[in-house]
């Protein structure tokens, strides 16, 4: 229905049905460039690249964490001794947002700003819940 490559949520999936249509053949090499390029369920061809960084306390656990294939991870001093910075890509930003969300205050995000102003603008909302 589409005419392009989605990607889906199997749990999210409530029904499914077989057509008589024959599937259209693409290549590997496209499907890989088509959907790697984004984060999570979301895909796309133009990629934008967060940088996060996460406090030595998280560190530890973050830089075994893959959270994409083609994610960079450094330590910025000794290793399993200091801040974790990760470098990926992401096409929306909804699910990295509330990935980055669940580490709380032991990640920060670093760049790009829209990215960080979006999960600040979350983190606003959700402590207004508690208020009061």
């Amino acid at each position: 229905m589409r005419e392009r490559l989605l990607r889906f949520a199997l749990d999210a999936i409530e029904s499914a049905q077989v057509l008589d249509d024959k599937a259209r053949d693409i290549a590997m090499r496209q499907v890989q460039a088509e959907m790697d390029a984004g984060y999570g369920i979301y895909a796309g061809s133009q990629p934008q690249w967060a940088l996060l960084r996460f406090d030595a306390q998280a560190a530890l656990w973050a830089s075994r964490e893959q959270w994409h294939p083609q994610q960079q991870g450094r330590w910025l001093g000794a290793p399993g001794d200091s801040d974790w910075e990760l470098r990926l890509p992401y096409v929306d930003e909804t699910e990295l947002v509330m990935d980055v969300m669940r580490q709380g205050p032991e990640v920060q995000v670093v760049e790009p700003p829209a990215l960080r102003e979006r999960v600040r603008s979350r983190l606003a909302e959700a402590a207004a819940r508690y208020a009061g």
